[in-house]
């Protein structure tokens, strides 16, 4: 039945992901609600929130605000917030709220550029996608509004984007880590690496202002971890692999070289051209999860665990790869191969 969830919670939502691009780059990012948005992203969708300080704020936005679109009281409060604040700039992350009213997002932009000494964008998320939608389009609006002039190239200098918790499911490392500075001076850069599908339009982006290459790549013991060493043989087996497409393709690859027969790669996100293969799936409902793995003759199948309570009666072997925007669990940044073991079940 379309829409019904028995064992799934709801994924992480666009807003989710846009704060998630912009958390760590120095920016104000006021999320435009009531509150309630901004507690679910910090309460559940953003795992740095309890050990490293970001200006995340709520709008504030109550019943007759949002009514009336008292835009001029949000200006007001976010100029008040960048006096007080040394930001790069500001951001405006859309919700629920002012997609049902209808915010003229470039009118709310130029009204706050005109009382802040800041550069403002804003993210035009609607709480009805999912967080790779989100993430997708403040990288575009991070490049767009701030990558505007030409540097001269730098030697090894590489942009990885689709570098965030919820892409790859753990902390990013500093060395794939996406700063300020980076974005004004990517220009400079020889290359992009695409880590996760959010990142692809922002690539695209950087290849046509600047003529940039792009690849697309995800290490798979940056995003599977021990979870990889501890995989049973899969020679000669037919393997499903449910992640976002980047880390899920280069696995493929990985899983073939070992003697896998076939690989199928599924997603619950976004899925772009240049990695699908014949047979990969998009899926969107629980039946369509449930229909592949019991049609599909698979051997082993590797995902988040939660997934596996929507096959109970499959009886080959089921790897666990947390994802985050799925289940709210990351890959454990430092796990011994005892922990390892048991995510590998039988």
């Amino acid at each position: 039945m379309r829409g019904l969830r028995k064992y799934l919670t709801p994924f992480a939502p666009d807003q989710s992901g846009a704060v998630s691009v912009l958390y760590e780059l120095g920016g104000i990012v006021v999320v435009c609600d009531a509150g309630g948005c901004t507690g679910n992203i910090c309460g559940f969708d953003e795992p740095r929130w309890h050990t490293t300080r970001s200006a995340v704020f709520s709008a504030g936005l109550r019943d007759m605000d949002a009514i009336l679109g008292r835009d001029d009281k949000l200006v007001a409060e976010l100029a008040d917030a960048a006096h007080k604040i040394d930001a790069n700039f500001a951001a405006v992350v859309g919700t629920p709220v002012p997609s049902v009213i209808g915010t003229d997002y470039r009118a709310l932009r130029r009204m706050a550029e005109r009382v802040c000494e800041l550069p403002i964008i804003t993210v035009d998320t609607t709480g009805m996608e999912l967080y790779d939608v989100g993430a997708s389009k403040a990288y575009v609006e991070l490049f767009d509004r701030f990558a505007t002039e030409t540097h001269p190239k730098e030697r090894g200098c590489v942009l990885h984007l689709g570098a965030n918790p919820l892409d790859l499911s753990r902390i990013p490392s500093p060395e794939v880590s996406l700063s300020f500075d980076n974005i004004v001076g990517a220009s400079a850069a020889e290359r992009t690496v695409v880590m996760a599908p959010s990142g692809l339009s922002a690539a695209k982006l950087l290849q046509r202002r600047f003529g940039i290459p792009y690849a697309f790549a995800t290490p798979c013991d940056l995003r599977m971890g021990p979870m990889l060493k501890a995989l049973p043989s899969v020679e000669n087996k037919r393997v499903l692999v449910v992640d976002q497409q980047v880390a899920a393709a280069v696995l493929r690859e990985e899983l073939l070289a070992r003697g896998a027969s076939q690989i199928v790669c599924a997603t619950w996100f976004m899925q772009v051209d240049e990695l699908t293969q014949e047979g990969d799936a998009r899926l969107r409902e629980e039946d369509d999860f449930e229909e592949l793995v019991y049609g599909g003759e698979f051997d082993v199948l590797v995902g988040d665990p939660t997934l596996w309570r929507i096959v109970s009666r499959f009886a080959g072997i089921t790897v666990d790869v947390p994802q985050f925007p799925v289940s709210g669990k990351l890959v454990a940044a430092e796990a011994g191969m005892e922990a390892a073991t048991e995510g590998c079940r039988p």
